[in-house]
């Protein structure tokens, strides 16, 4: 029986494959919208590598034993998972990944947490440095000094520091994106908490530099006021948080912890008002789906609002795919198609890291712990390519 199954679910994995590879077809040719997986799903976007499904399938066959199942269905999580690995498996085989970025809560390190050194991500982290690939972490956190990162990373940037100084790891090329796309730190042995501080204008996109501060200000306060009326009319026991180029609510020390669904409607709230204002109308508004509501090509901004994995909301300038593509553009111009992004948000209101799609192929990780067993995957697949084999048989 689980023979059979296990044929049957590889072959429906084959179709979807070969569906997404018409696509492909289709969209190198400029007519993507004519592809079969179009008519089947209108909004399909666009894949930056094929995705072979099925051998993916029998990988994760072998570690999670789907169809030796007699009553449960493959989960979302199963989904998830072979997805990931279809992912990992169509990087290697395609070029050698030049980028890794990755999300920090939830990814890294558990919520509201720092990268210790006993994390087990560190070691898998120093070697992909080590063999020449380019890490970036693009985390919502926006500091504006080194000190508040050096704190969430100090396991990373230490270990980091440790084999540079015992000569194991020569030019590591590291750098942390902050308030998703607002202030870039590089690694740097020589500089305080280990990260240079580098201005805007040496890594910004052409787009971001069209941004006035005059325009940020004005969305913040709309924003800010629609903030304040979610925590009125909901009672919400949470004061409003205003930076630089954030605002957002967090609850109040001591009382009630807002709910998921408090913190949806709010996130859905601003959303809408951000939508009808004229800031935001002004403004290319983003949703979570990564589709324009509004496109006035007027200034390339673009605000998310996000639940960051805790108890809070905020709306950030920028997203994501706009902190994935400037980490590229910093390191010379990497293709998406070379780079992957690890987050852990990719499908509620309030999923900051779903704009990375836009930007390069994504894994969607639950845990810290996934984020260890991808990476593992990502070195053994890479290891298989290196050493001739073709990667198509499990």
């Amino acid at each position: 029986m689980a023979t059979t199954t296990h044929r049957r679910y590889a072959e429906i994995m084959r179709d979807v494959e070969e569906l997404i590879n018409n696509h492909i077809t289709h969209q190198k040719k400029g007519t993507h919208g004519r592809s079969k997986l179009k008519l089947l799903v209108p909004s399909v976007g666009i894949f930056f590598t094929p995705l072979p499904l099925k051998d993916a399938f029998v990988y994760q066959d072998r570690q999670r034993f789907i169809s030796s199942r007699r009553f449960v269905a493959p989960s979302f999580n199963d989904i998830r998972l072979i997805l990931n690995s279809s992912q990992i498996m169509g990087l290697v085989r395609e070029e050698r990944i030049k980028l890794v970025t990755f999300d920090g809560d939830v990814t890294l390190y558990d919520d509201g947490e720092s990268l210790r050194s006993s994390n087990l991500v560190i070691p898998r982290i120093l070697r992909l440095l080590n063999s020449g690939t380019k890490i970036g972490i693009v985390t919502a956190a926006g500091y504006t000094n080194a000190s508040r990162y050096y704190e969430r990373l100090h396991g990373l940037l230490d270990a980091l520091a440790g084999a540079v100084d015992q000569g194991n790891i020569s030019q590591p090329e590291l750098v942390v994106l902050g308030g998703e796309s607002n202030y870039l730190f590089r690694f740097n042995t020589s500089c305080n908490h280990l990260l240079e501080y580098i201005p805007r204008d040496q890594w910004m996109l052409d787009e971001m530099k069209l941004w006035t501060e005059e325009d940020v200000t004005a969305l913040l306060d709309v924003a800010e006021g629609a903030l304040s009326e979610c925590i009125a009319n909901m009672h919400l026991q949470a004061d409003i948080l205003r930076k630089e180029r954030a605002v957002g609510i967090v609850p109040r020390a001591g009382g009630q912890k807002i709910t998921r669904e408090q913190l949806e409607e709010t996130v859905l709230v601003t959303q809408q008002v951000l939508e009808m204002s004229e800031a935001g109308k002004r403004l290319p508004f983003c949703a979570f789906n990564g589709i324009p509501i509004s496109i006035v090509d007027s200034l390339r901004l673009l605000i998310q609002s996000f639940t960051a994995g805790g108890n809070d909301v905020f709306v950030d300038i920028g997203d994501k795919s706009w902190g994935v593509l400037s980490c590229q553009r910093f390191f010379g111009g990497i293709e998406g198609s070379r780079t992957l992004h690890v987050g852990d948000q990719f499908l509620s209101a309030g999923a900051n890291d779903f704009k990375a799609r836009l930007a390069c192929t994504t894994a969607w990780i639950a845990n810290p712990a996934e984020t260890v067993q991808l990476l593992d995957e990502l070195e053994s697949h890479s290891a298989r390519i290196d050493n001739g084999e073709d990667g198509s048989s499990y």
